[in-house]
Order: structure tokens, then sequence, then C-alpha cells
């Protein structure tokens, strides 16, 4: 299958806080759209936990038949609301049945404490929602996709490992979140540096254990600095202004010790299994994370696919229509193909 170089740049952006309720401004949802009908769901998790989601069918559906479905995962500390129900729409509106969710933790679905990031429920969440799909009147249970974005992409690789039911794996900017905090993004933290960190981790358990305020991380900045980055302001755009993706769930605050767990993730560990089930993986030319999904395609066993979008960065896949001009088509034609 194809196989296209991205470009790999750059260290990891994480900026500690104390924990702060957002004071962003509400977005909605994706634009409604006159060829799809959304329903909003709940359903629990092979833990007890209820997760909330967002059906999109398509108006014009066949009721007296069973159709294609597809379960799409947001990115790290984000929301259905956001990238994920857009391609959850724009897929729904070329015919398929789509579910979008909130993680555990995270939005409006349960768990707690909050905002806290345990990697083996995020990815027993997709086998949930496989197993609503897989229970609708209207979804043949034969002809289930995954798409995850961003770190969405890094656990449904991992839950597609174990889960069979998903008969075709997509990923768009996909995020392997383990080794982006073993590693830091570019791989610059040291072996040293990781033990430090966990050192730090254990010293903070103990002192939240006995009662002590927890330490929260922001995985993007609230504000601006001189100092930002491309990647960093690029993500700023995304989530901290209206026109795009700000959300009132979104503050991307989570633990300081959800850094151990998501250390300790491996999702590519077992994705030679997925074969001969088909991957396709979809990458910005110009992402800075492009190097995770060159390396979980060099990994992967046949069928599988490097997808790459001239000019596109991490974020612009995201929601920037020029860029989803590209997406959407390749996601459309790979599901077709796969979901037949």
């Amino acid at each position: 299958m194809k196989f296209e170089i991205g470009l790999l740049l750059m260290g990891l952006f994480v900026l500690t806080f104390s924990l702060g309720a957002s004071n962003a401004m509400a977005v909605a949802p994706p634009a409604p759209s006159d060829k799809v009908t959304v329903e909003r769901v709940t359903f629990k998790n092979r833990i007890g936990i209820d997760v909330a989601g967002d059906l999109y069918m398509p108006k014009a559906i066949d009721k007296s038949k069973k159709h294609p479905a597809i379960v799409v995962g947001h990115p790290f500390t984000g929301s259905k609301e956001q990238s994920s129900g857009l391609y959850a729409q724009k897929l729904a509106e070329l015919g398929y049945i789509t579910l979008a969710f909130d993680a555990s933790f995270w939005g409006d679905s349960g768990g707690t404490p909050r905002n806290i990031e345990v990697p083996e429920i995020r990815v027993e969440d997709f086998s949930a929602a496989v197993d609503f799909l897989s229970n609708h009147a209207l979804v043949d249970p034969n002809r289930i996709g995954g798409l995850g974005i961003c770190g969405g992409g890094g656990y449904i690789v991992s839950a597609a490992a174990i889960d069979h039911r998903l008969k075709a794996i997509a990923t768009v900017s996909m995020y392997d979140l383990g080794r982006a905090r073993r590693q830091s993004l570019g791989d610059t933290v040291t072996f040293e540096q990781r033990m430090k960190t966990l050192d730090e981790i254990g010293k903070q358990r103990t002192k939240e254990f006995a009662g002590g305020e927890r330490r929260n991380i922001f995985g993007v900045p609230e504000k601006r600095s001189p100092n930002d980055t491309e990647n960093t302001s690029q993500f700023i755009d995304y989530y901290r202004t209206a026109e795009r993706g700000m959300h009132p769930n979104v503050t991307t605050a989570y633990s300081f010790t959800s850094m151990a767990p998501m250390m300790n993730f491996f999702p590519f560990a077992q994705i030679e299994t997925i074969s001969p089930r088909p991957l396709l993986f979809i990458v910005g030319e110009k992402a800075v994370s492009a190097y995770f999904s060159e390396d979980a395609y060099n990994k992967a066993k046949e069928p599988k696919e490097l997808f790459v979008v001239p000019g596109a960065s991490h974020v612009d896949l995201y929601d920037v229509p020029k860029y989803l001009a590209i997406s959407i088509p390749k996601l459309n034609k790979f599901f077709s193909d796969n979901l037949k």
C-alpha cells in the first residue's frame, strides 16, 4: 500500500498550572446539517461508567435495511462537540451512521475524579461504543468501523487490536500519547528526565492522598505568549477561539498524576495483529506529529496506508474546510471499500 513521508519537528508543549475552570465562551456543536439528525445517547462501558455520545443519522436512511456505522473518538482533553463531532457529521452526510462520544472522565460522560486520563478505560470506551452500535436496529454489526482523531487515534488502534468487531480503522493526526509523555514531542526528553518526572508524580500522589491540592497540567496554554511555537499557536487558535473549537467542557486541564499511566501506554504493541483488517493513517504534510503515524504504519501489517494531506498541519485537519475536502473523501472511500 501507499507510504508517504511526513515531517518530524519540534518538542512537546506542556505547561503546569493550578486547577481552574475555563472562562471560555460556549461554542455550538457542528452547524446543523439538513442531511443529518443528531440524537444524544448514553451507554455504559464495561466498568459501569455512563458514556455520552451524539448519534448522527442520515435523514434519508432506508429504515428497512441495516447500514455501516463508524465510531469516532476525540482528541486528548477534547469533546464530542469538536473535531470528532464534525467528522461524524460529515461522514453521516455521506450515508454512514456515526457515533461521536465523550471519553470517560471528560465532557458529558461519567467518571470521577474529573479530567483524569486512564488509557485502559479510554480504550474500553471505544469497545463500549461498538457494543452500542452493534445493538442498534439500523446498524449492521458486521460493518462497524472506527476513526480516532489525535489522541483518539492511538486509542482506536489499541482498541482494534483486541476488538475484532472493528472491521476498518482510520486515524487523523494521530498522537501516540504514551510516547509523547515518555519522551515528549520529537523525543526530546531523556530517560533520566522521565525518571525524575515519575519521582515527582509519586510525591504528588502521596501529597494528594493526604489531602493536598491536586496538581494539573494544561495541554494547551490558556493565553498566548511571545515564545509560542507555531504548533502551540495553532492549538491555541483551535481550542481558545470561539470561531473554531472552544467549548465549555474543554479546558484542556488534566491531572499531573495521569502522566504515569500515560507513560505506561503503548498503543502499537499489538498493531500487527489488526491485519487483515485495514488501517488508514491520515496526516498533514506539515504536522509535527506525523512521525507517530509513520511509526504505526511501519509496525502494522498489510493492508495499510499512510496518506499525507498536502500543506496541512496537525491542527489543520481538525476543522479547516480545504483540508477536510481532502480527508473526508479519503475516509469515505476507505470505509465504503472496507465496510461492504
